[in-house]
Parts: C-alpha cells; sequence; structure tokens
C-alpha cells in the first residue's frame, strides 16, 4: 500500500472512531463529538485523493465497539470486586455481540482496503 494511502486511511480512521464513539455517548458528550466526526468527513469527502482511504472509516467505527466489550468482559450482569473500602458491583452488558460487530467492522475495513488496492494497483495483480 502505498504511504499516501495509508495516510488517508488512518486519518478516515480516526473519523470512523470519532463518529462511532459519538454515537455510541449520545446522551453524554456524544453531542460535541459528531458535529467534529461530520465536519471533518464533510473536508475529508472534498479533498482530493482521500477517497482511498475510505475502508478506515469502516475499521475505525469498530474500535470503540470493541472498547464497550473490553469494558464488559466481566458480563453480562452483575459483576462484584473487592476494594480495600468494602465491595463494588456494576451491572455489565453481554461482551460477546459487541466483540463480534467491532470485530466484523474492523477486519471489513481492512479486507475491503485490501481489495480496492489489488483491483487498482498494478504491481498486486502481478
Amino acid at each position: 500500500m502505498r504511504v499516501a494511502v495509508r495516510a488517508w486511511f488512518c486519518v478516515w480512521f480516526v473519523v470512523g472512531a470519532l463518529g462511532s464513539l459519538g454515537l455510541l455517548t449520545a446522551l453524554t458528550i456524544g453531542p460535541y463529538l459528531l458535529p467534529g466526526a461530520v465536519a471533518a468527513a464533510a473536508l475529508l469527502a472534498v479533498r482530493r485523493g482521500s477517497s482511498a482511504g475510505l475502508p478506515g472509516l469502516v475499521s475505525g467505527l469498530g474500535v470503540p465497539l470493541l472498547y464497550v466489550a473490553f469494558l464488559n468482559r466481566g458480563g453480562p450482569g452483575n459483576v462484584c470486586t473487592a476494594t480495600a473500602s468494602g465491595q463494588s458491583c456494576v451491572d455489565e452488558f453481554d461482551p460477546w455481540p459487541w466483540l463480534a460487530v467491532g470485530t466484523a467492522l474492523f477486519l471489513a475495513g481492512i479486507v475491503l482496503a485490501a481489495l480496492l488496492r489489488h483491483r487498482t494497483d498494478p504491481a498486486v495483480r502481478q
């Protein structure tokens, strides 16, 4: 993959992660993150050559979902931990759906980038 394509992939990756995080946190910090993600996507959409890294957007969407899966790794249900001053209990989600969707999105972006590279780069086809 050319350096420019990798750079565009990384930039779109960050925009995708920011957008997904904004959606997941819609009731807290999401309203502050989503306009930034939309503005960045609009700026990137008009940049010449940036569409080569667009699969990074798909991969970036999966990263916050993977983080939610990590945070809920003890779930599903009520998870208690002992602390020096007592006990702390939290209700956690089932991490498997978050892990499955996050992994699927993350890998789909990488596979899509590889397929697009294979289709457009004549050096790879030989």
